[in-house]
């Protein structure tokens, strides 16, 4: 009887630990900071590791296999002795193209502003409620927009209650004094990204990227009838107000992803080729060198 026991406890403990959301790599580098130990750093990489991949922020139950890949690269920059870090960080997420071995990018976003203090030997708690420390409200904030992001690309406009989710974080946290919460701590923030996300005027922009991931890329694997959906998606991107293509959802989302579009569709035969470079051109002329390769055979 008790050996029954353990093992429906050992089952539930293994059926909640895979249920989380995340499989989150962690890297930290302080390359500037000589006054910080290596365990010191070491410790910390774990503590923030095992906060991304062992908390649950969502109510559904997710296989293994169905854990969305994220990095997080987060340097130090100056560390005061005792619990203050200044930081910046590198974000990262991705999700599998079907029956393929290849992982599409789904974000890529550069955090200036990732300060944060923490006790050695603390753990970092977990609220979506709350706000309880700006490391533990910058973790959750990511957390919410990588799952809304993959969500996106699932179903159509699939990751706003996550967005939301990612707004009560900023609300939140706007109160700590910590810079990258608010309007006003510049155009390329955390603040700025999740309104881009929840603002209608970009409704065509995360209509795209489930087209270009879900009718696109996952149909890619056998033939190519998934190139003209993209094509199509591209089409009503031109829609969007152009005074807003400079906005940061416009911007980090086709940074990350020109180069791909630039490989995918130039199995397109030339008029086609053409016609998308530009429609790029267009919508994003930021990266219009990424899109020469398509004007060439």
């Amino acid at each position: 009887m008790i050996k029954r026991i353990i093992c429906l406890l050992l089952l539930i403990g293994f059926g909640k630990l895979q249920a989380q959301e995340l499989n989150a790599r962690v890297q930290l580098l302080a390359p500037q900071v000589s006054n910080i130990s290596k365990p010191t750093l070491d410790a910390l990489q774990k503590t923030i590791r095992d906060f991304l991949n062992n908390n649950k922020f969502t109510n559904e139950s997710y296989k293994p296999q169905e854990r969305i890949d994220c990095n997080f690269v987060i340097t130090i920059n100056s560390w005061d002795g005792g619990s203050g870090y200044t930081a910046e960080a590198q974000i990262q997420s991705s999700r599998p193209v079907f029956n393929s071995t290849y992982n599409s990018t789904l974000l890529n976003m550069s955090d200036k502003n990732f300060d944060f203090s923490f006790n050695d030997g603390s753990v970092i708690d977990f609220s979506d409620q709350n706000y309880i420390s700006n490391i533990s409200a910058l973790l959750t904030y990511y957390a919410y927009t990588i799952i809304g992001l993959d969500k996106d690309s699932f179903s159509k406009m699939g990751g706003t209650f996550y967005f939301k989710k990612a707004q009560n974080i900023i609300n939140l946290a706007q109160a700590s004094g910590n810079a990258g919460w608010r309007a006003a701590d510049g155009l390329r923030n955390r603040f700025w990204f999740n309104e881009n996300a929840l603002n209608p005027i970009f409704s065509e922009l995360r209509n795209f990227i489930y087209n270009y991931h879900f009718s696109g890329l996952d149909q890619l694997t056998d033939n190519d009838k998934g190139l003209m959906p993209i094509v199509n998606a591209l089409s009503s991107l031109q829609q969007m107000d152009k005074q807003k293509l400079g906005s940061i959802f416009p911007n980090v989302y086709f940074a990350t992803k020109a180069e791909e579009i630039t490989n995918i569709l130039s199995k397109l035969n030339t008029q086609e080729r053409m016609k998308a470079y530009n429609m790029l051109s267009e919508i994003d002329p930021a990266n219009i060198g990424k899109y020469e390769g398509l004007k060439q055979n």
